[in-house]
């Protein structure tokens, strides 16, 4: 009668946790498969045309990535990835290098006047997703206009 009871807890319990996991756990496996992660000025290194930023404007490109909002993802096919990573634009993307714990990733960020692209590279993978940001759109065509000039 004992070992009944006490298999009938533990079942419950089990049946509780997965029903309504813990936030940790919950955040812990979203953070892990995120597609647009929030990164630090610390770990990160950002370039545009061959110049490395460094920084106030580091760090307020950093905080307008990191506070974009997520507007879509951008399938790729297969092979076709060398089309998002240079596309028919006369402007120079962003560069960030950032590296969390052992991953290292690449983003490619290219401005318009009314979206943000961004090319992400890990491992082996490209992902691309599209992004609303003000700053980092008046960056893009700010910074365009100059290299233009």
């Amino acid at each position: 009668m004992t070992w009944t009871f006490i298999l009938i807890t533990l079942a419950g319990i089990i049946l509780k946790f997965l029903t309504s996991p813990p936030s940790a756990l919950v955040g812990w496996v979203l953070n892990k498969f995120e597609l647009h992660p929030k990164i630090d000025a610390a770990n990160s290194t950002i370039t545009f045309d061959g110049v490395q930023l460094d920084g106030d404007e580091k760090r307020r490109f950093i905080d307008s990535f990191n506070e974009a909002q997520f507007l879509y993802k951008n399938h790729i096919f297969p092979g076709k990835e060398a089309l998002f990573l240079h596309p028919e634009t006369k402007m120079p993307p962003y560069i960030i290098h950032f590296k969390k714990k052992n991953k290292e990733m690449t983003f490619h960020v290219f401005g318009y006047e009314n979206h943000v692209d961004v090319v992400k590279q890990w491992k082996k993978k490209t992902a691309s997703y599209t992004l609303d940001s003000d700053y980092l759109q008046q960056a893009a065509i700010t910074n365009n206009q100059l290299h233009n000039a």
